[in-house]
């Protein structure tokens, strides 16, 4: 099969990603194999590839939003049958058995496995997943719409429950990439007024073409204090201004699995009035069939701009320069 190969992480302007033939893997017990029709990439992929994540499988196929028919089961694999459409996620693996994963919070098991991280991904013709782990797609999507749902969506969605925003509350999003430009649409949904803070001008165009009440440059005053705020750029310098932007009560969630150092703050005009900061990891599988089902309720239409499978580096660049409007996603075939 054909697929998009890293040996050595490196920035993403070395073109780390290599083309190669390897061959196709078979389905282990309970997995199924996927024949990816589209694959969306993410700043999670940079992370990994540039090495801001520890390596922890070299070389790798990465990629964690896979779309495309099941075309081979492994042994004991029922749930899904040959030509089911069906999504690879971030999340591939958890224990099942310890305190976390029997308390609703699989993705904080200490046995966790990633998709494009600790086992191979999306970036490629073929991948394989555990049955328990995979998606059913909803109709609607074709399937490189669908692609951004399965992080973008999913950590967005969690972050905004981790917000804890109430329908109809007043939300501010800072950075707006894949996943924020799903969020606003589900926060939209629930009747919240949105406050979006970025700084590519084209970003800031997108937000307001899409229901934001504004849209404005870091640095820029809101409105308004926010009832919650969720921080996607992972920019460590930003959450200070963010819980000044926060009303007495609010709560900041940090939406990504990467972040610069965080600058030092003071209590009184930062956490004091029972402000609350939270961080969000990965997200449950509950989480990613709930944003799934909300997602084809409203609809979402996400944004996307489509590159070949071989040119997944030069889509990446465009992710890392923030040329991207919405997600860029590589269609294989």
């Amino acid at each position: 099969m054909r697929a998009m190969l890293l040996r050595a992480q490196a920035p993403i302007s070395a073109a780390p990603l290599g083309a190669v033939e390897i061959p196709t893997p078979e389905p282990g017990a309970g997995e199924v194999r996927v024949r990816v029709r589209a694959c969306a990439t993410c700043r999670t992929d940079l992370h990994v590839i540039e090495g801001d994540l520890p390596p922890r499988r070299i070389p790798l196929i990465p990629g964690h939003q896979a779309v495309g028919r099941i075309d081979a089961l492994g042994a004991g694999a029922r749930r899904f049958g040959l030509g089911d459409r069906v999504g690879i996620a971030w999340l591939r693996h958890t224990c099942g058995a310890c305190r976390f994963c029997t308390s609703g919070r699989e993705n904080l098991c200490e046995a966790s496995a990633y998709t494009g991280w600790t086992h191979d991904g999306g970036y490629a013709q073929y991948a394989l997943v555990p049955e328990a782990f995979a998606y059913a797609i909803p109709p609607g999507f074709d399937d490189a719409e669908a692609t951004p749902l399965l992080c973008a969506g999913m950590i967005g969605y969690r972050a905004l429950r981790r917000s804890e925003v109430t329908r109809g509350g007043r939300l501010a999003l800072y950075g707006f990439g894949s996943s924020a430009h799903v969020t606003l649409q589900v926060a939209r949904h629930w009747g919240c007024s949105v406050y979006v803070s970025t700084r590519d001008p084209a970003h800031r165009r997108l937000a307001l073409e899409l229901g934001a009440a504004w849209a404005g440059r870091p640095g820029e005053t809101l409105p308004t204090r926010v009832d919650a705020g969720i921080v996607f750029a992972p920019a460590g310098e930003l959450v200070p201004a963010a819980l000044r932007d926060l009303d007495k009560g609010g709560t900041l969630a940090l939406a990504g699995i990467y972040m610069t150092d965080l600058p030092a703050m003071a209590y009184a005009p930062h956490l004091f009035w029972e402000r609350t900061l939270r961080s969000v990891t990965a997200n449950t599988r509950a989480d990613g069939e709930a944003l799934l089902a909300e997602a084809a309720a409203i609809p979402i239409r996400p944004r996307i701009q489509r590159y070949g499978l071989g040119d997944a580096n030069r889509a990446l660049g465009a992710l890392a320069a923030d040329r991207v409007e919405g997600t860029a996603v590589l269609v294989v075939d």
